[in-house]
């Protein structure tokens, strides 16, 4: 008897009807009926043709909702994470705590140093 088991577990998502994980399913038919909906209250006052792309943007964040996935964030996850780096975040600024003087300081004491070393590795020539 063989038994195949994804070798990925962690990524292994039961389909529930035509290969759709129960929130794909949704979503896709909740997308259907909203783009539905849309082009058949408008195709009377515009075309066919503009009905459906005046719903296209209304249709795109719920089909993408259901079905997108980056990092394990779905799509409103991934947005809201979006927003808040666009406008909440804070700016980082770096100050220097080192001044001119300060610079000069530790260059003066690299130069110690280095003389330091090179008088002690002549007293062993």
């Amino acid at each position: 008897m063989i038994i195949e088991v994804n070798k990925d577990i962690d990524r292994y998502k039961e389909s529930v009807c035509l290969g759709l994980t129960a929130r794909q399913l949704i979503f896709s038919i909740a997308s259907v009926v909203v783009g539905g909906g849309i082009v058949l209250l408008l195709y009377r006052y515009v075309e066919l043709t503009v009905s459906a792309y005046i719903a296209i943007p209304a249709v795109a964040p719920i089909a993408l909702s259901g079905f997108y996935s980056y990092n394990g964030m779905t799509f409103m996850q991934m947005m809201k994470q979006k927003i808040h780096f666009a406008f909440r975040n804070k700016p980082l600024a770096y100050i220097s705590t080192e001044g001119e003087q300060e610079i000069v300081q530790i260059g003066a004491e690299e130069m110690a140093t280095d003389k330091k070393k090179k008088s002690i590795s002549d007293r062993r020539i």
